[in-house]
């Protein structure tokens, strides 16, 4: 077995250890308050202070909410739904992890709310808005994630609040968001392997998956890595991170899917070598959801940039693309893949390609001329020191 296959599966194997390590308890909702009698015809349960969801804390206007007829969940289990007013809380142990990601769900709130607030995740030192948008999957219910720095040293404690967020832009506002599934993961510093340059170009390090979920997790646009969670990229527009239980990854248990069409994909930044010609090279596919069509890509590293085309079936197809470019100075360098393309499913889902496997190296040509002027300058060298003695 080779060094460059053992680092990626020890790799893997602290990823998972770390993945399972859940750090908020609860987080399903599924330990109710005492005395819980929510019904089919009204399936609210108001939270009091003397009755609270266990392992939370709340303010303003909470309820319990069982799913049912009016209310889809994952799972078809139980949820939280935020009055106007209302927020929760809980508090988790640093573990001493590089950064933590959240993945969490929103549910629209029945047929009496017509339009939700958004959610606004916060922690002491960030706080990010999120939108349920029922545009990108099957399910009335859709999944997010966030990624937030950790500013604490290991052993202190850090504040969550999950907090209703109205805005007076909008008066069609009639009721707080539903949110379900809280998963809190520690990841490890970001690293780079032999025979890439780019953090996480196999896309494998990022938000939990749910259990048994078919609709993968939206990751919205987030323009600092510290925020992202997806480990070392930052996103534009929306795209979906899915995993290869339910959709057709190309490589390995997880990719993204495009799915805000134009304008929408990812972006890594990183110093080269100046002078350096790089090879970059991808994976571009569809994630077995009907998307088909022409699916345009466009590539830009640095001051060069390609256009990629695939024409996809809808059934799982792939095709490897690569391109050449020089690194024109040290400053750091833009690696981007964004869509040319806005597609929908049979099911009038928004979608797109599918990127993965993504590796950044330099060309053999460049790599030959560094080593033979290493080879020169000790020649050199040793021709010095052999006239000295002679």
């Amino acid at each position: 077995m080779s060094i460059q296959i053992l680092v990626s599966l020890l790799c893997a194997a602290a990823t998972t250890v770390l993945a399972s390590d859940l750090l908020l308890k609860n987080g399903d909702f599924e330990s109710p308050p005492r005395n819980v009698s929510p019904t089919a015809t009204n399936p609210y349960f108001l939270l009091t202070q003397s009755n609270p969801i266990p392992a939370w804390t709340f303010n303003g206007t909470v309820q319990y909410v069982t799913s049912g007829p009016n209310v889809s969940l994952p799972g078809d289990g139980h949820a939280i739904q935020l009055g106007l007013d209302g927020s929760i809380n809980q508090t988790f142990i640093a573990d001493g992890a590089y950064m933590y990601v959240l993945t969490f769900t929103l549910a629209p709130g029945g047929e009496n709310c017509s339009t939700a607030s958004a959610l606004a995740v916060s922690t002491p030192d960030d706080t990010a808005q999120f939108y349920l948008e029922q545009r990108y999957g099957k399910e009335a219910w859709e999944s997010h994630a966030r990624g937030f720095m950790n500013l604490v040293r290991k052993g202190v404690p850090v504040n969550l609040e999950l907090k209703s967020q109205p805005t007076e832009a909008d008066p069609n506002i009639t009721c707080g968001p539903v949110i379900d599934t809280l998963l809190l993961k520690g990841v490890d510093p970001p690293r780079v392997y032999s025979g890439n340059e780019l953090i996480n170009g196999d896309l494998e390090i990022g938000p939990e998956f749910l259990i048994n979920s078919t609709e993968g997790i939206l990751l919205d646009a987030v323009t600092d890595t510290a925020q992202s969670a997806l480990q070392g990229w930052t996103v534009m527009g929306t795209v979906k991170y899915i995993d290869s239980n339910h959709y057709k990854v190309p490589q390995g248990k997880a990719a993204i899917e495009i799915v805000s069409g134009s304008l929408g994909g990812i972006q890594q930044t990183l110093v080269l070598q100046k002078g350096w010609t790089y090879n970059l090279s991808f994976v571009m596919g569809d994630a077995n959801d009907t998307c088909m069509g022409d699916f345009i890509l466009g590539v830009q590293a640095g001051s060069t940039s390609n256009n990629f085309t695939m024409q996809s079936n809808g059934t799982g197809s792939t095709q490897s693309f690569s391109m050449k470019f020089k690194a024109d100075h040290s400053e750091p360098t833009a690696i981007s893949f964004i869509s040319y393309t806005d597609s929908q499913s049979r099911d009038l889902e928004f979608c797109g390609p599918v990127i993965d496997n993504v590796v950044l190296g330099a060309s053999y040509g460049t790599r030959l001329e560094v080593y033979s002027g290493i080879l020169y300058s000790c020649i050199v060298f040793l021709v010095m020191v052999l006239s000295k003695t002679m």
